[in-house]
């Protein structure tokens, strides 16, 4: 597979609210193209799956951003509900134009929709020769919160502040989540990584949360590393992790 189509299919994204399996075997899935190398992306990948005979209508949406009543911009409701009826969807690649008055689009998809598990496995794929062998590593992210949060401003002309914003309610889903994933998929270690030797308050909260998860899952192994660590033993020893949170 070319590397351009990546991440696009890892962009695959399922709705939290009230999903349920539709009776027929055809599916009607939300295509958002993106911006850039979106659209040529997206072409290909419907290219893919119709060859592959993937039972699936496509319900393709704009979310080019509009101004809202505060003055800011955001997601086309069109777009919004096109998910919330269909329960899932597929994207592109979105782009944030530079300037105040503009989110990103895809930190705010990721809010409106709850999207606050962001899973990327990576695996060897046999044939296909890279400068590591047999990886077999699986990333999640909370993708709400930290330094997605979103919440800056400035101070005084010339000083800009950006918060980062942890909670126990996050912290605790999606630690849960991680755990569950990795029973579900035979995983039998999971490794927090941090910096909560700097950021003793909030990555310190996201920990205590990990552990208190980690002793209702005896059967997985808990370790946590900072941020740092894992880095070098990852891409300069060659260490791989059984499982990455």
């Amino acid at each position: 597979m070319h590397r351009s189509l990546r991440p696009i299919l890892s962009n695959v994204f399922r709705c939290h609210h009230n999903c349920h399996r539709m009776e027929s075997t055809e599916r009607v899935v939300t295509l958002i193209p993106g911006d850039g190398i979106g659209p040529e992306i997206s072409s290909a990948v419907q290219q893919i799956f119709s060859a592959a005979k993937v039972p699936i209508t496509w319900d393709t949406v704009d979310v080019t951003p509009v101004k809202g009543p505060d003055g800011r911009f955001g997601i086309p409701q069109k777009a919004i509900d096109s998910v919330l009826k269909n329960k899932i969807g597929l994207k592109g690649p979105l782009a944030t134009p530079i300037g105040k008055g503009h989110r990103s689009l895809n930190l705010e998809i990721r809010k409106v929709f709850s999207l606050y598990a962001n899973v990327r496995p990576c695996r060897s794929i046999e044939g296909y020769e890279t400068l590591y062998n047999n990886v077999d590593v699986v990333t999640i992210r909370e993708n709400t919160e930290g330094e997605y949060s979103g919440i800056e401003h400035e101070i005084t002309p010339g000083v800009v502040q950006s918060i980062k914003l942890i909670t126990e309610k996050a912290s605790r889903r999606v630690a849960q989540y991680a755990f569950e994933y990795a029973k579900a998929n035979g995983r039998k270690t999971i490794t927090s990584v941090h910096k909560a030797n700097i950021m003793r308050m909030s990555d310190g909260l996201f920990l205590q949360c990990c552990r208190e998860v980690a002793e209702h899952h005896p059967e997985i192994k808990y370790k946590e590393m900072y941020l740092d660590t894992v880095c070098l033993n990852v891409f300069r020893l060659n260490f791989l992790f059984d499982y990455q949170n």
